[in-house]
């Protein structure tokens, strides 16, 4: 399926990071600069195989603001942050991030752009210690900015100051979820994207977890936020999208979907 997103973008560099114009299709709506879009995701379709999972989602991250990405299992949201990470390629559409389009590329040459992933399953090396964890990922940002330092990083997260020797696969599941937050921040992003940022922890680490998003949030890193919990992801969230099958349903604040029982029963309700 051809979009007229794909024939507006700028021919597709040898070097993706090399700087190029920014193309038309990335023009927020109303409500924000250009400059400010960090991730805009055009007219996404993605298969599994046969299956067709995104069905012309479109979807944006503007700078500061932390957006949560709702629906039940099954509905598209792990696809649709892999398919903006370079994980699944989607099959037409378009990802544009800071301006250049990246539809399909590695997900490395995404994070080098200033996007962190935390993703579902944590993915954290057992065989290195919580400090060698943290600090093999110790980089500046994109704009030189080293405001999460491996110092700052324990002051946040004083579980791990007290693990530091310990190996990855000692840590309980919770704070294996610390880790690899703390180990996103160390790569100073602009963009942070949890999928499933408290799933299986227990509600004592849970709280810990969502105490820890707000300081994100409050530094002026963007985030996107998959969680079950819409109750304290709309604590923390400036706006929600609502996935139904591969397609957006809501988009709106947290007041707005407070507001809508009757949409958060039918499309978040167990």
């Amino acid at each position: 399926m051809a979009t007229a997103a794909n024939a507006n973008l700028p021919d597709d560099p040898n070097d993706p990071l090399a700087p190029h114009p920014r193309s038309e299709d990335a023009a927020p709506q109303p409500g924000g600069a250009s400059g400010d879009l960090l991730i805009h995701a055009i007219d996404l379709h993605t298969y599994y195989g046969a299956s067709h999972i995104l069905r012309g989602v479109n979807f944006a991250v503007r700078r500061g603001e932390t957006i949560g990405l709702m629906g039940r299992n099954g509905m598209g949201k792990s696809t649709l942050l892999k398919s903006i990470m370079g994980l699944v390629k989607p099959r037409a559409g378009a990802v544009l991030v800071m301006g250049r389009p990246m539809t399909g590329r590695p997900a490395h040459e995404i994070a080098r752009l200033g996007v962190a992933y935390v993703p579902e399953g944590r993915g954290i090396f057992g065989n290195l210690s919580v400090a060698e964890n943290l600090l093999m990922t110790a980089l500046p940002g994109t704009r030189g900015q080293r405001d999460w330092t491996f110092e700052r990083v324990l002051e946040t997260f004083p579980r791990l100051k007290e693990r530091l020797r310990h190996g990855g696969q000692q840590l309980s599941g919770g704070e294996q979820q610390m880790l690899t937050i703390g180990r996103a921040l160390m790569t100073n992003p602009d963009v942070l994207i949890l999928d499933e940022a408290t799933e299986g922890l227990a509600p004592l680490i849970a709280r810990e977890i969502w105490r820890i998003c707000g300081l994100i949030r409050q530094s002026g890193i963007s985030s996107v936020i998959v969680d079950k919990n819409w109750k304290h992801v709309t604590q923390v969230t400036d706006r929600n999208v609502i996935l139904v099958k591969g397609e957006v349903v809501f988009e709106g604040s947290s007041a707005q979907l407070i507001g809508q029982p009757e949409l958060l029963a039918r499309h978040l309700g167990v």
